[in-house]
């Protein structure tokens, strides 16, 4: 079933994941520090490049299935018009309620 966005334990979490879902460029940069950095797979990647190809122009959604217990780390069923849809793991440092660096990959 899954947990619903509105669900995850992390505020600054629930931010990225309710943004990411909505397809909302601008909760989504809200949700993130000045700075905030990435990983796709191990390998750093530039933020606005990924997202906007990942996310925003490719309808991205992320299903969550069950997150770290201490809200910072998810697993769930992401999907977007590229790729179709895969298991993937999401693990984010927050700071000052905000997220700095979230690092993805194939579950």
């Amino acid at each position: 079933m899954g947990i619903a966005p509105d669900k995850l334990t992390d505020p600054a979490v629930r931010a990225f994941v309710a943004a990411l879902n909505a397809g909302d460029r601008d909760a989504f940069a809200a949700a993130l520090t000045p700075g905030a950095t990435m990983s796709d797979d191990g390998s750093d990647r530039d933020v606005a490049d990924w997202t906007e190809r990942e996310i925003f122009s490719s309808g991205g959604h992320m299903d969550v299935v069950s997150q770290t217990g201490d809200g910072l780390g998810l697993v769930a069923d992401y999907r977007n018009d590229t790729w179709g849809e895969m298991r993937t793991a999401w693990r984010f440092t927050v700071d000052g309620g905000k997220v700095s660096r979230f690092e993805t990959g194939q579950a």
